[in-house]
């Protein structure tokens, strides 16, 4: 899917409605998948984030269902005295927040401390969120998480077939078939109630902790808060925090999971997330598999699609990022046992254990 093309004018007459016209420059702003970010300077020296939600995920409901469930989860947030995105205006597609200097946003985990920090900020979030009052809140993209729904989304894509590149992935096929039976695990213990329902943010990667000048850190891109697994955010970060390599490296050799990495992390979210059940604990290594394997999942759906949800380079952008994801399958299988020993030995040394 090929970025919004906008002209000056066009968000001009946008920042107009929400009362901003004295901006002196408009550039893109970070390196999201689904939607299109500016950073707006001004003459006043206010800076801001203008963001247009991406249309052909949220139609106009959904993109009024995201801006009340926003808006309940920051001001929630302010209320407990939580540093949040802090929205200036909002006119759905497009919404305008604060922008915060002299903050760092960053694309790669480049050292185990930044896992370590990546960590303990989204189990800071958890947290957070773990007291969140009903209504239980709405679910902006249901199933987000869901991935034997994710797989049937794939088994209906080869069904289809609309752009003639089924018959070319069969390899791709037949590895997501040998794991169709444990795909399921989490979303089944969570309808036995075995896994609590929490609130979470369901896109826990490195550039959506925002690190302010005095080290604190900020968890932005809210768009996908909803109920669901912390194990879910705990799996992303492993997918995102540990990789050896880009989500879209081409070279698989390059592809691994860095054992380091992983006990960093492991050990900043236990540390600080003294709301983990044993059952929680007990998946935290299955949910990195589970969480690598759904995204490839997601790549490879919509490469057969015709690369109709994520923003794509080239053509076969999607296919190289699910091959990837599949390789970091395989390389958190192989480290299964190791990284086991190490939640098992981090939560027995929590001051919180259970």
């Amino acid at each position: 899917m090929e970025r919004g093309v906008f002209t000056a004018e066009e968000i001009d007459s946008i920042l107009e409605s929400m009362e901003i016209t004295d901006r002196t420059a408009i550039t893109r702003y970070g390196s999201g998948h689904i939607n299109d970010t500016f950073k707006v300077d001004t003459r006043s020296g206010e800076s801001y984030i203008l963001q247009r939600v991406n249309t052909t995920i949220f139609d106009p409901p959904s993109q009024e269902l995201l801006k009340r469930v926003l808006i309940r989860v920051t001001s929630f947030l302010k209320s407990k005295g939580v540093t949040t995105i802090d929205f200036i205006g909002y006119n759905a597609p497009w919404r305008l927040y604060r922008f915060y200097g002299g903050c760092t946003v960053n694309e790669v985990v480049s050292s185990p401390r930044q896992a370590y920090d990546i960590g303990r900020a989204f189990a800071k979030f958890h947290d957070d969120l773990s007291d969140f009052p009903a209504p239980r809140l709405e679910e902006v993209l249901p199933k987000f998480h869901d991935t034997p729904d994710r797989i049937k989304a794939l088994d209906e894509a080869v069904r289809k077939d609309v752009a003639g590149r089924a018959s070319s992935v069969a390899r791709e096929l037949e590895f997501v078939e040998k794991r169709r039976l444990e795909a399921g695990r989490i979303v089944s213990l969570m309808a036995e109630g075995v896994i609590p329902e929490r609130v979470i943010h369901n896109d826990s990667k490195i550039n959506n902790v925002l690190v302010m000048p005095d080290g604190s850190a900020v968890i932005i891109d809210l768009d996908t808060v909803m109920p669901g697994s912390a194990l879910s955010d705990f799996g992303d970060m492993v997918r995102t925090s540990t990789a050896a390599a880009a989500e879209d490296e081409a070279d698989l050799t390059k592809v691994f999971s860095k054992k380091d990495y992983f006990e960093a992390l492991a050990r900043g979210y236990i540390e600080r997330a003294a709301f983990l059940t044993r059952e929680e604990i007990d998946n935290l290594v299955f949910a990195g598999r589970l969480s690598t394997f759904e995204v490839g999942v997601r790549f490879l759906t919509d490469y057969i699609n015709g690369d109709v949800y994520f923003h794509t380079a080239y053509p076969d952008h999607n296919l190289i990022r699910a091959r990837n994801q599949f390789k970091m399958v395989e390389s958190l299988e192989e480290n299964a046992e190791s990284y086991e020993k190490i939640v098992s030995e981090l939560f027995s040394c929590a001051p919180h254990k259970k």
